[in-house]
C-alpha cells in the first residue's frame, strides 16, 4: 500500500492576511511617545519577540517592536533550567543573555529594521552608571530607546535599579544626555512607591514609563523541593499577574502626565481596554506570544474592530464609558 505524499505546511501568516477584517470608517489608534508616534498601542515586550517572528504574523500591524535586552558587552544567560511553568503562570529566570552593543547592530538591529515598524531598543546594565555608555554605543540605532531597570533574575536576589527614585533619577539623566530619542523607563512590581518611581523618571526627562515587569518568584519542583530554576529565583508573568499590575498602573497614570505603558498578563483586547481604562496609553504582550504567535495582531485588530462598533474615533473616546478614577 502507497502513503499519501506528504502535504505542504500551511502558510499561517498568508492564512492571517485573508482573515484580516474590513474596518468600516477610520479608526485612530496613534500614540505618541516623545517625538515617536505609533500606528497603534499594541507592541511586544523584551525579551519576548524575535525578528523570525516577521516570517509568522503581520508584524507590520504592530505599533512597534521592542528588542530583547542590549548590555554593552556579551554576556551569557542564567544556568539550567530558565524556564518553568506554574499554577500561577510561567516562571523565566533566563537571566537575558546578550550579544553586546556591537553584536546586536551587527547581528540582531538590521533584521528588526526590516519588519517595517519603529524599533524600540531595550538597554540593560547592572549599575545606574552603566546604562548611557550603552546608548553611546548603539550609535543612534532604533527609534526610542527602553531603560530596563527593573529585570527581577539577573541576580539570585532579584533585586533592580528600578526600585529606588534616587537611581532611577541618575539613569535617566545621564541617558538623556546622550540622546535626544524618546526614552520609555520600564519599572518594576516591588517598589514601596510606583508613584514616586514614575515621578522620578519624569523628572529626569524620560518620555513614558512602562509598568510592569515580572515579579520576583521563587519556583519549587513538586516532591523534591529543590529549585526549579538553575538562578533559583526568576520572574513570574501571565495573567494571574494582571490586577497586580492593574493597581500599579492606575497609581503611576495617576501621578504623571508622561504616558504610561501596560506590561502584565495581557492576552485580549478586554485586557487591553481594562489597562486603557485605568490610564494606560499603550500596551506592551509577553507571555502570551509564546503559546499565540498572532496574539498582538489579534488584540490590534480587536480593537479596531471594537472602536469601529461602538462608532468611537479612537480608543479614548472607547474607554471614557468607564475609566477608573
Amino acid at each position: 500500500m502507497t502513503s499519501a505524499p506528504p502535504q505542504p505546511p500551511t502558510d499561517a501568516r498568508a492564512a492571517f492576511f485573508a482573515a484580516r477584517p474590513a474596518i468600516p470608517g477610520t479608526v485612530d489608534l496613534t500614540v505618541r511617545i516623545g517625538t515617536l508616534t505609533l500606528a497603534n498601542p499594541v507592541m511586544p515586550a523584551s525579551g519576548c519577540f524575535g525578528p523570525a517572528l516577521g516570517r509568522l504574523i503581520p508584524v507590520e500591524e504592530l505599533g512597534a517592536v521592542v528588542t530583547k535586552t542590549v548590555f554593552g558587552t556579551p554576556r551569557g544567560g542564567n544556568a539550567a533550567h530558565r524556564l518553568t511553568e506554574i499554577h500561577a503562570g510561567m516562571v523565566n529566570s533566563v537571566g537575558i543573555p546578550s550579544r553586546g552593543a556591537a553584536g546586536y547592530l551587527t547581528d540582531l538591529h538590521p533584521r528588526y529594521t526590516e519588519l517595517g515598524v519603529p524599533v524600540i531598543i531595550s538597554v540593560g546594565a547592572h549599575r545606574p552608571g552603566e546604562y548611557a555608555p550603552v546608548i553611546s554605543d548603539l550609535h543612534g540605532a532604533g527609534d526610542a530607546y527602553e531603560l530596563n531597570v527593573s529585570c527581577p533574575n539577573l541576580d539570585r536576589l532579584g533585586t533592580d535599579i528600578g526600585a529606588d527614585p534616587d537611581a532611577i533619577l541618575t539613569v535617566v539623566r545621564a541617558a538623556r544626555r546622550v540622546t535626544d530619542k524618546p526614552l520609555i523607563v520600564k519599572l518594576p512590581v516591588l517598589a514601596s512607591s510606583i508613584a514616586e518611581c514614575a515621578l522620578a523618571a519624569q523628572e529626569a526627562g524620560a518620555d513614558a514609563v512602562c509598568v510592569a515587569n515580572s515579579i520576583p518568584a521563587l519556583p519549587l519542583q513538586p516532591y523534591t523541593r529543590s529549585p526549579a530554576l538553575g538562578n533559583i529565583i526568576g520572574g513570574l508573568s501571565g495573567p494571574s499577574i494582571r490586577p497586580i499590575v492593574l493597581r500599579l498602573v492606575w497609581l503611576a497614570a495617576r501621578a504623571v502626565e508622561i504616558p504610561v505603558i501596560a506590561c502584565g498578563g495581557i492576552e485580549t483586547a478586554d485586557d487591553a481596554l481594562d489597562y486603557f481604562s485605568v490610564g494606560a496609553r499603550a500596551v506592551q504582550v509577553g507571555t502570551a506570544n509564546f503559546g499565540r504567535p498572532f496574539a498582538m495582531v489579534e488584540i490590534v485588530r480587536a480593537l479596531q474592530q471594537r472602536c469601529a462598533d461602538n462608532e468611537a474615533v479612537g480608543i479614548r473616546d472607547l474607554i471614557d464609558l468607564w475609566r477608573v478614577q
